[in-house]
């Protein structure tokens, strides 16, 4: 298996992965990791640490599996055509192809990614649909096949992607033996998106539509139906629709759920309960927060704020001795 890197690679592309076929060859598997560059030179990382590889590009044999790392710089400028050719080349004669995080960034500027579904970080996933309009990104997805190409979201998906692999090459019990050892999901739940920033929704350019986002952050639990909004703003139901279907590609219904998920979720990442949050964010009962949380994010809200409240651990409830009676007296 060979993974092409490059100077300002992301570390943890390189050693999450690299971890999980390693605990993999315990459990009887037998992959070996080839690091190749462009020039055969040492690259250095994100962290600042230098990393030796074994292969020049240009010499490198036919790999079963191209792993290719992502790094930060790889979003804000073009990627260099020597790195875009380099895993055109090696890509040819690889059984599959596999980018970690923003190193889809790199398939795509091959046209590895041509006509393919794919995934990056949640932060440029929209960067990529649209650098490349030709790749049908997935933004929620942890990570994707298609065919023989996959991608990953960002930075430790990429041990979900090797778990993937690993599944697809040894089976379940293999990798669930893997995950168990390294203490990790075999699938977690939910997409990406429960780990991005707050949604915040498209800022409206028209004032109509600025004003609309006003009155519902103003006051998120009045009535901001159609007719409502409609006529605080003094335009038909009919127009207003129009308006939001030109500038946001959405309804007005839709966009004020945006704003009253993004409004629960900061209320539940500041402590308040799912409850709270739902009455605060003018949802009108927990039922319907916990359905839009599973449409935006596959997650319920109270295993969001769970997963993110907190690097403390849930303590356990403590045992009663056997043959206490635990009821309350008269």
């Amino acid at each position: 298996m060979g993974v092409l890197v490059f100077d300002d690679m992301k570390m943890l592309d390189l050693s999450g992965p690299a971890e999980v076929l390693s605990e993999a060859n315990r459990f009887g598997a037998d992959y070996r990791l080839s690091l190749v560059s462009v020039g055969g030179t040492p690259v250095r990382t994100s962290i600042g640490l230098r990393v030796p590889v074994d292969l020049d590009t240009a010499s490198a044999p036919a790999f079963d599996t191209l792993l290719v790392a992502g790094g930060d710089l790889l979003p804000g400028r073009p990627v260099d055509p020597g790195l875009g050719e380099a895993a055109n080349r090696l890509a040819a004669g690889a059984g599959r192809v596999a980018s970690i995080c923003t190193g889809a960034f790199v398939l795509a500027a091959a046209g590895l990614l041509d006509g393919r579904r794919a995934t990056t970080h949640w932060q440029y996933t929209a960067l990529l649909a649209r650098g490349y309009p030709s790749v049908r990104v997935e933004p929620d997805a942890i990570h994707v096949k298609d065919g023989t190409t996959y991608t990953s979201a960002g930075v430790t998906a990429g041990i979900d992607l090797a778990l993937a692999l690993v599944e697809e090459d040894h089976g379940p019990g293999p990798a669930r033996d893997v995950a168990r050892s390294l203490v990790v999901y075999m699938q977690r739940p939910g997409g990406q998106s429960q780990f991005s920033a707050p949604l915040r929704g498209p800022a409206p350019r028209t004032p109509v539509l600025r004003r609309i986002q006003d009155l519902v952050q103003a006051d998120p639990a009045a009535d901001h139906g159609l007719e409502a909004l409609a006529a605080r703003v003094r335009v038909s139901p009919r127009h207003l629709t129009r308006m939001f279907r030109a500038e946001l590609d959405t309804t007005p219904m839709k966009y004020v759920e945006l704003i009253r998920f993004d409004m629960a979720k900061a209320l539940l990442d500041a402590g308040h309960s799912a409850t709270e949050a739902a009455a605060l964010s003018g949802f009108p009962s927990y039922e319907s927060l916990r359905r839009a949380f599973a449409r935006h994010l596959g997650v319920s809200p109270t295993r969001y704020r769970s997963r993110f409240a907190t690097t403390r651990p849930v303590p356990r409830r403590r045992a009663e001795p056997a043959g206490r009676d635990t009821r309350q007296g008269p």
